[in-house]
């Protein structure tokens, strides 16, 4: 095991930044790199990429139940509905983050969803970047911020409408919905979104 590896409590083996903070070690036991395949799903987890650009996850998955009250529970179809009213209810939202570009962002990424669909949607979309092999790190600086299908995933969808979808943010999407697994050798997490074998 690696220093970037601390065992709890309860025996199990986390990274650093899912050792102490109790939200934080919620999120990666029980929902970061599984696997999420609904439209709906997709676009928070999009979205909520966009949000954190620039700002730490923990100040992101805090406020998520903000976020999903703010944005209709991400619901494309309401979102992609939203005008100057509601850019201005969010603006006003001590809740959430309020960025303009990323709220407007959201809102053209909704529309971008529902015109997906005509193509098969958002979610297999997304999956069908899903690399042939995944990376292997055993220490956090082994885990790369951005890959060729992360780079091609973000170009892909600015073809298709879509905004701060870059590279790195999709590398970080991909990680969160179970497409690449980046979990280091050793933790408890690794392997077990059933896409990766180890």
């Amino acid at each position: 095991m690696t220093d970037d590896l601390v065992p709890g409590e309860d025996g199990l083996a986390r990274p650093l930044w899912a050792s102490t903070d109790p939200m934080l070690r919620d999120y990666y036991d029980t929902e970061w790199g599984m696997p999420v395949r609904d439209e709906r799903g997709v676009f928070e987890r999009l979205s909520l990429e966009a949000f954190q650009s620039g700002l730490s996850w923990r100040t992101i998955l805090a406020k998520r139940p903000a976020f999903r009250a703010a944005f209709a529970d991400f619901d494309p179809d309401v979102v992609a509905g939203f005008g100057d009213e509601d850019v201005a209810r969010l603006l006003g939202d001590a809740g959430i983050v309020r960025n303009r570009a990323k709220i407007a962002a959201t809102i053209t990424n909704a529309n971008a969803t529902v015109a997906l669909r005509a193509d098969g949607g958002l979610a297999d979309f997304v999956w069908s970047f899903r690399p042939a092999d995944t990376p292997r790190p055993r220490t956090a600086a082994e885990v790369p911020t951005t890959s060729p299908e992360s780079t091609a995933l973000s170009k892909a969808l600015r073809k298709r409408g879509f905004a701060f979808v870059g590279p790195t943010t999709m590398h970080a999407l991909m990680e969160a919905l179970g497409i690449v697994d980046t979990h280091l050798l050793g933790s408890h997490r690794r392997a077990t979104s059933g896409i990766w074998p180890d």
